[in-house]
């Protein structure tokens, strides 16, 4: 899962950026509104992490822009104000969810999955597909009661396959979702992590789980 942070403050930045990686989300990072307001116009992030005092335009002002742009991605608010005032404001601007700093990271991160769990019909942090189940929260892999390891970027593209499973997700969509703004579309890089997690997923088993769709690009399914 993709998602852009907004924080002028960079040890503030670093230090949520750090501990979302570590939850093995993709984070891109702009340090004011304006580069805030552009990546999320021009990227497909699963949700938006947005400071209220900016440099350039403010938090409110980004997201009211998002709004008007019809662009409906999950947008959660951080703010040193805790005046009821500003977070009524800041909800009316057309934020999902506010939390004043300084806030406990352990409720910082159920705050981010509640939000991006809301976009799905299926609001349980265990995804299935047949005999797989991936657990959002622990990060645990099994297959018929085995444990599979994984590493970073394959949790990440199993957990978006069965985020959409029965759907087929394009290179495009997968670049988009699982890697940062850094990542060569152009490279066989997603290639090499579908088979790296073809194997580890449908190696010894009868039925095979991911399959590649010609010209259009992979799906998960029973």
């Amino acid at each position: 899962m993709r998602i852009l942070l907004v924080e002028d403050e960079k040890k503030i930045a670093s230090f949520i950026e750090r501990g979302l990686t570590e939850q093995l989300y993709s984070v891109d990072v702009a340090y004011d509104g304006d580069r805030g307001l552009y990546l999320a116009v021009i990227n497909p992030y699963d949700l938006i992490i947005l400071d209220v005092m900016l440099p350039g335009k403010d938090g409110f002002a980004v997201c009211q822009e998002l709004r008007q742009q019809n662009i409906d991605v999950p947008i959660l608010m951080l703010t040193a104000r805790d005046d009821v005032r500003d977070k009524i404001y800041g909800l009316d601007s057309g934020a999902d969810d506010y939390l004043t700093k300084p806030f406990a990271f352990e409720e910082f991160l159920a705050r981010v999955r509640v939000l991006l769990r809301r976009q799905r019909a299926n609001k349980s942090t265990t995804l299935q597909v047949a005999d797989l189940k991936l657990d959002q929260l622990t990060h645990e892999v099994t297959r018929a009661g085995k444990n599979i390891e994984l590493t970073s970027t394959e949790y990440a593209l199993l957990e978006y396959l069965m985020i959409h499973a029965g759907q087929v997700v394009t290179r495009t969509m997968i670049s988009e979702h699982v890697w940062d703004q850094d990542f060569d579309s152009f490279s066989n890089v997603i290639n090499v992590y579908i088979n790296y997690v073809r194997k580890k997923i449908d190696a010894g088993f009868s039925q095979k789980l991911i399959h590649s769709v010609r010209g259009r690009g992979y799906v998960i399914r029973e």
